[in-house]
């Protein structure tokens, strides 16, 4: 049987494969990292429309090592999500798996590029159900996914299916980014989870804000700061109670190596 606490590990690391395009304010999501974990709800986001957009350098195969660096509950012990005081297990323990980003043609016009192969117009992707089914099998095990599917419709729409008929669909619903003087991209991005298949549905909406750096000339070659803001849906009792407020704070440390794929076939 699935644990819930590793379930929910899954749904806050899946953020940082779905950041994408979008604009915000100069210096808000940097001063928002700066200030962890004094949060208050993001407002400043715009809907969700579209692929999503990385910079060239994140272009390839990647190892991704993932470890989470700290966990705060601003509202205990009064408000205490589920699975947050399980999840302090996960502290300072790496959990790595393989993702990678790809050039496709932009499907939606009016979208911001810049790189072109073979003088065609392209955008840098994530190969989002690649991704996920590796991220997912890292926590919860390789029996424990089936699979993870896209829907061809809407790149911001998700859903892992597990072992024992569950699922767990994402939807991206807003997003901005933000690129550094010092050259980081920075993304915030907010989106709805529901869990599927347990004794009832489990529903919750999630902010990330993820500062991407390349190192030059470094192992690793891009390293990432994750914060994940956790807020109670409005089907929740201690809604109101919240006041918009996230209830629980996971940052972590992503860390890309790129990655050596056999050539066997």
């Amino acid at each position: 049987m699935l644990a819930m606490r590793s379930i929910w590990s899954f749904c806050l690391i899946v953020l940082f494969l779905l950041s994408g395009s979008g604009k915000a304010t100069a210096g808000e999501l940097s001063q928002r990292l700066a200030h962890f974990p004094q949060w208050e709800k993001l407002t400043s986001v715009q809907p969700a429309s579209g692929d999503l957009i990385y910079p060239n350098w994140m272009a390839g195969s990647w190892q991704v090592t993932s470890t989470l660096v700290d966990l705060v509950a601003p509202l205990a012990p009064d408000i205490v999500t589920p699975g947050f005081e399980g999840n302090r297990q996960q502290l300072n323990q790496p959990v790595s798996f393989l993702v990678r980003f790809v050039l496709e043609k932009p499907s939606i016009t009016g979208l911001k590029f810049i790189p072109k192969v073979d003088n065609q117009s392209v955008i840098l992707v994530a190969d989002r159900a690649f991704n996920s089914l590796n991220l997912a099998r890292a926590y919860l095990g390789d029996k424990a996914v089936l699979s993870t599917k896209v829907d061809p419709d809407s790149p911001n729409r998700q859903i892992t299916f597990l072992r024992g008929e569950r699922q767990l669909i994402s939807i991206v619903t807003a997003r901005n980014t933000e690129t550094t003087s010092d050259g980081k991209f920075i993304t915030t991005e907010v989106f709805q989870q529901l869990f599927k298949g347990g004794s009832r549905p489990y529903f919750n909406s999630v902010e990330s804000t993820t500062a991407y750096q390349k190192l030059a000339q470094s192992s690793p070659a891009i390293l990432a700061d994750q914060v994940t803001a956790v807020y109670l849906s409005p089907q929740d009792p201690d809604y109101f109670i919240a006041n918009s407020r996230p209830v629980a704070l996971y940052r972590y440390r992503l860390e890309f190596f790129p990655a050596k794929l056999s050539t066997t076939p």
